[in-house]
């Protein structure tokens, strides 16, 4: 049966009167199409449209006929096949609205008022649907026995819906409750791009922990972007010895998106924790960064921060990582908390050196060499004001032992041979004295220099370095970690001369250490305090043609860590000189954006200070880090620390 006249008098008094389009206009009735409440979903009310003419958003009353209840088509259907569309209106209102025999005489004092139907359905919709959703957390929360399994009845009678935006949310609070998520629902969810976007974490972990790679999508993002924000912050454009790559605490850099982000994706959930170390090991051996080492120190100790004993129990690494943190913390291993970490390595059992991988990844993040190197330098700077041997100290030959673990976990991954890497000796019988020698020499030019001029010798500062020392600076890994930050722990002290003689014996390290970003990161910010020595021609001279130039066609971020530092130092240099290097660093074509980028600020800043050259810069104020230890005059120990 078609349209009667009657029906195309209530269609031009909807398009004329209603001023939503849900709304049926017909004299002094506003039918806005709530249906009732049923017994299939208790309080949820579903919305229907009752505009015919704008049937496009399907989504809106999706699962309904599931549950028996009427939807838009439905009253399309009967305003299509009724002769006495009035009075079929009314019907449907009667059996689809609220059923509250006291509503139906109040209802009209809200026409009286101006307030629409939907207004006031909408209202009432919204309250139930935060009073169910309340509901079903308290039941959640409480210690009823059948606490699940009311919220399984209900998720039962209340799916249909899912698809349905306004009882979609009450859907998902009860996924979110579940402990055990029927694994039929779980996969619809999965299959559902949208329902799965929109479900909450908790509904996510489990469809993780049963499906690596959906979780390693989700993870894969959040590992590129941590590893591009820790390149970032060696790049970063400040230079300076006070806040350098190191400075921030290990607590502050758990609170980074990332590290919060993979915590909460993880949970309580020990599957997806292991997954994620899995992943972490996997990059770690396809990539050598060690920045990935650093990360799967922070998630355990994010994990421990919020006291996630479910995974912090079954991790063997947690309490070493625990101490450690605290040493980090402190950027010293003391005597009592290094005991503790021996206890810790002493502890692995035979069958389980398995987790010599584990330990061995977290002693290769950067920021635990960084505390084991600079507490070595300490412990040697206290040996030599005891007339003490390296050999005869328990403690030093603790932090060696723990950088050489470190040192050798990428190998030690590869191979799957987990066995801890026996340090060579020489470095203790032959390194470390010939690194003594140097300060010696340092130290003996340094006296001879403050002597009347009577007594002075015609002694000259010693330019070559002793064998062994450049022998393991390029065959020892560990050896090779020590030189390092002895040449910054002289810069530090702005010692001029001995960072003369040690840079260019950098140019050739093991595995070319020297030109990695931490070390030139640190080496750049510590040489600003050397900044007054840039206006020599030999100081430049040995710097750039000795040490930086040697590599930096070849090595890009060489390029890049030269042109940060002269950002800073360029009204430093000889200007002679700063020309020669302009046309030396200019980048090829086929050079990054960054490197490109860095070399258009370094020119317009010598252009600017050609046009107005600035005051010049106060040396920054300097806290070393390490406590110098005085060392008692005897006719063979220097006079000043180390």
């Amino acid at each position: 049966m078609g349209f009667c006249k009657n029906h195309e008098r209530i269609i031009l008094s909807v398009k004329r009167d209603s001023s939503d389009p849900r709304s049926v206009c017909c004299g002094r009735f506003a039918y806005n199409g709530y249906l009732s409440e049923t017994p299939h979903v208790g309080l949820l009310h579903a919305r229907v449209n009752l505009d015919i003419y704008d049937q496009t958003d399907t989504k809106m009353f999706a699962g309904l006929p599931e549950l028996g209840i009427s939807n838009g088509e439905d009253l399309k259907e009967t305003l299509t096949n009724c002769t006495e569309p009035l009075k079929a209106i009314d019907q449907f209102q009667t059996e689809n609205g609220i059923l509250l025999p006291t509503l139906q005489s109040a209802l009209p004092f809200l026409d009286l008022h101006g307030t629409p139907r939907l207004e006031f359905h909408q209202s009432v919709f919204d309250e139930l649907r935060e009073k169910l959703m309340e509901r079903v957390a308290i039941i959640a929360e409480g210690k009823e026995e059948d606490r699940y399994g009311k919220l399984e009845e209900l998720l039962e009678k209340s799916f249909p819906l899912v698809k349905m935006p306004s009882i979609q949310p009450v859907v998902m609070q009860v996924l979110k409750h579940l402990p055990k998520v029927p694994e039929k629902k779980l996969k619809m969810v999965m299959a559902d791009k949208e329902l799965y976007k929109v479900c909450a974490v908790e509904v996510k972990r489990q469809i993780w922990q049963d499906n690596q790679a959906l979780f390693g999508d989700e993870v894969s993002p959040l590992l590129k972007q941590y590893i591009v924000e820790k390149e970032a912050a060696l790049f970063s454009s400040d230079l300076s010895i006070l806040h350098n790559f190191f400075s921030p605490s290990p607590k502050m850099r758990r609170q980074g998106e990332v590290v919060l982000k993979l915590t909460q994706m993880i949970g309580k959930n020990v599957k997806l924790y292991d997954m994620v170390l899995q992943f972490l090991r996997t990059l770690f051996l396809r990539t050598r960064n060690v920045h990935y080492c650093t990360l799967r120190a922070e998630l355990l100790m994010s994990l421990h921060d919020l006291d996630i004993s479910e995974i912090c129990s079954v991790d063997p690494c947690h309490k070493f990582t625990w101490c450690l943190d605290a040493c980090i913390r402190e950027k010293f291993v003391d005597a009592k908390r290094a005991r503790e970490l021996q206890g810790f390595l002493d502890g692995v059992k035979k069958g389980q050196e398995q987790v010599l991988g584990d330990l061995s990844m977290i002693l290769c993040d950067p920021f635990a060499c960084n505390t084991l190197v600079l507490s070595t330098v300490r412990n040697l700077q206290e040996l030599l004001s005891q007339d003490a041997l390296p050999r005869d100290s328990p403690d030093l030959m603790l932090l060696l032992r723990m950088l050489s673990l470190g040192q050798g976990a990428w190998d030690m991954i590869d191979s799957q041979v987990f066995k801890e890497p026996r340090l060579d000796l020489e470095v203790v019988t032959r390194f470390l004295p010939a690194m003594m020698s140097v300060v010696v020499d340092d130290h003996t030019f340094t006296v001879e220099q403050k002597l009347p001029s009577e007594e002075k010798s015609s002694l000259s500062y010693p330019t070559s370095l002793p064998d062994a020392f450049t022998r393991f600076l390029q065959e020892n890994r560990v050896a090779c970690e020590m030189g390092l930050y002895y040449v910054l722990h002289i810069a530090k002290q702005r010692n001029k001369n001995a960072l003369q003689r040690l840079l260019p014996a950098l140019v050739e390290t093991h595995n070319d250490m020297a030109f990695g970003d931490i070390f030139l990161h640190l080496l750049t910010g510590h040489l600003t305090l050397l900044s007054d020595e840039f206006g020599s021609e030999e100081f430049c001279s040995v710097v750039f043609d000795g040490f930086l130039l040697t590599s930096f066609s070849s090595k890009e971020n060489v390029h890049r860590h030269s042109l940060r530092m002269l950002l800073h130092l360029h009204h430093k240099v000889l200007p002679s000189y700063m020309e020669t290097l302009m046309k030396t660093l200019e980048p090829p074509k086929q050079s990054s954006e960054p490197v490109k980028e860095l070399y258009s600020q370094l020119t317009e800043k010598l252009e600017a200070h050609k046009k107005s050259p600035p005051p010049p810069d106060e040396a920054p104020t300097l806290d070393l880090g390490l406590h110098p230890v005085t060392v008692p005059t005897t006719a063979s120990t220097p006079t000043t620390p180390l």
